[in-house]
């Protein structure tokens, strides 16, 4: 029988979680479609499956490109108080909620980021985080190209994906060698998180920062590579 991926919380974590998830469910502006009883799995379970990969697991710092309403970093960072979780996210009332929601949780090790990542990786972010995260945020090579000038030399990415698609994949392994992004794995946990078709992608970086990236931003979604 599969392992529940919530059972790594102790008490305090599920506490934290369940204000968060509180919070989801009493905010005006949608952020989810799901804030009923299934949340737990759908948004908390399916988080913690990417505590499969093992970078993950060992990351002081990790950066949730495209936070949205907070999964699956907030998660994350009640699972990994020992990394730093960054939050990444352009639109505004997102992150507003985010602050709420770390302020109510007391997430000490989580912080919620207004910015476009291609612009933090033009700053203080570039080549500083061992992992990105990616969860339901866009094509696998737009992600590979976002989380390249974010990760330190063999960093990974993590990205959260449903049914696995052949066309995004080979997509992703034409792009690989112009973002210094190999695909490595993919996972399968399905049994265990919010979606039945639940894969995780796992993409390393194999060598320096390519130094036409980060593109201006919005470019990676509009035109993406391979």
């Amino acid at each position: 029988m599969s392992v529940d991926p919530t059972a790594v919380l102790d008490p305090a974590g599920r506490q934290a979680l369940g204000k968060v998830l509180e919070l989801l469910a009493t905010e005006r502006a949608s952020l989810s479609s799901v804030v009923d009883e299934r949340a737990w799995k759908v948004h908390v379970a399916d988080s913690l499956t990417g505590l499969d990969v093992p970078e993950l697991r060992a990351a002081e710092r990790v950066a949730d490109v495209g936070a949205g309403g907070g999964f699956p970093g907030l998660a994350l960072a009640v699972a990994l108080p020992r990394a730093q979780i960054d939050l990444i996210e352009s639109i505004g009332r997102k992150c507003d909620f985010m602050r709420r929601a770390i302020e109510a949780a007391g997430i000490a090790n989580a912080t919620a980021l207004n910015t476009r990542s291609e612009d933090l990786a033009s700053t203080a972010g570039r080549d500083s985080y061992d992992v990105v995260t990616a969860r339901a945020v866009g094509r696998l090579s737009t992600l590979a190209e976002l989380a390249s000038p974010l990760l330190k030399p063999n960093g990974v990415l993590v990205a959260w994906k449903g049914k696995r698609d052949a066309d995004e994949e080979q997509q992703l392994a034409r792009a690989s060698e112009s973002l210094a992004m190999q695909p490595e794995s993919i996972l399968d946990v399905g049994d265990r998180a919010g979606s039945r078709h639940r894969h995780l992608h796992v993409v390393r970086k194999v060598g320096p920062t390519p130094p036409d990236l980060p593109r201006r931003a919005g470019i990676a979604k509009k035109r993406p590579r391979g």
